[in-house]
């Protein structure tokens, strides 16, 4: 029997704060693992632990979630608060099975915006974001879990992120050098800051911890905007990608149809409509 979410040779991952919003999270979970993907989440403090965690026994696999609470990379106060909160999620992380643990530039709010607003990335803060995401990469090689930092979008989502652009994102991660650091490398937030998709995968490659997608615009499913994703799934296969590539996006009508359509841009040789369900 194949594993959770395996599509050819990507592992397909769907995030449950985006999907089936009528559910209640334990039931998008469900329903998300009966359609053969695996889950994503958010802020672990919002939910209800115990009740994900029973979730595996009905075959429900996490393949990421946020990896801190509160903190930023920048000031030292911050990064205090960022390790000590990245801890309490590690020990969530390792309840829940998964693997990955997802960093921002700084801490967000319940919109997406940042806590603390930085209007220009300084020389000063590249070497404090660097010695905060080593500190985060021992963190992990201790326990034994992969952090992975997200590229974000400045110019619609999320106005004051520093560290926002994926070719930022890389340089710290290449920097700091660790197999317990890696990138989260986010297209939909990519196409709307850098564009040239296919070649930003080449080079961001070897240190790829997950790709999530998304159409713009809109944040909907792939098929709803402007990005070829089944020519991104090819060129992903064709330069050797075997990884996970996670669903993060609203669904344009139906959640199910919203999955479907997901599946189809990520199944190689399949052309039109049809495709799996």
């Amino acid at each position: 029997m194949s594993a959770r979410g395996t599509q050819g040779p990507f592992t397909l991952a769907v995030c449950a704060e985006m999907v089936f919003r009528e559910l209640p999270v334990a039931e998008r979970v469900r329903r998300i693992t009966e359609l053969d993907f695996q889950v994503e989440i958010w802020d672990w403090t919002r939910h209800d632990i115990e009740a994900l965690a029973a979730l595996r026994e009905e075959g429900a696999v996490y393949s990421s979630m946020t990896g801190y609470v509160r903190g930023s990379l920048i000031d030292p106060a911050g990064a205090d608060e960022l390790l000590a909160t990245a801890e309490e999620s590690v020990a969530v992380a390792r309840r829940l099975g998964i693997p990955r643990l997802n960093l921002h530039g700084t801490g967000l709010d319940g919109d997406g915006l940042p806590v603390t607003p930085v209007p220009e990335v300084t020389g000063a803060m590249w070497p404090a974001a660097r010695r905060t995401l080593e500190r985060i990469a021992r963190l992990g090689e201790e326990h034994g879990v992969v952090f992975v930092l997200e590229n974000l979008n400045a110019e619609v989502d999320h106005p004051g992120v520093p560290f926002g652009r994926a070719r930022d994102c890389l340089a710290l991660v290449e920097s700091v050098g660790s197999g317990n650091l890696r990138l989260m490398l986010d297209l939909y937030h990519a196409q709307i800051g850098e564009g040239n998709l296919i070649e930003l995968c080449r080079r961001a490659l070897p240190w790829i911890g997950e790709i999530q997608v998304a159409d713009v615009p809109g944040r909907c499913e792939p098929g709803t905007g402007e990005i070829n994703y089944p020519a991104v799934a090819r060129a992903l296969a064709d330069m050797g990608f075997t990884g996970t590539i996670g669903l993060e996006s609203w669904a344009s009508g139906d959640s199910a149809a919203a999955l479907r359509a997901f599946r189809r841009a990520f199944t190689l040789g399949v052309v039109g409509e049809k495709g799996p369900i």
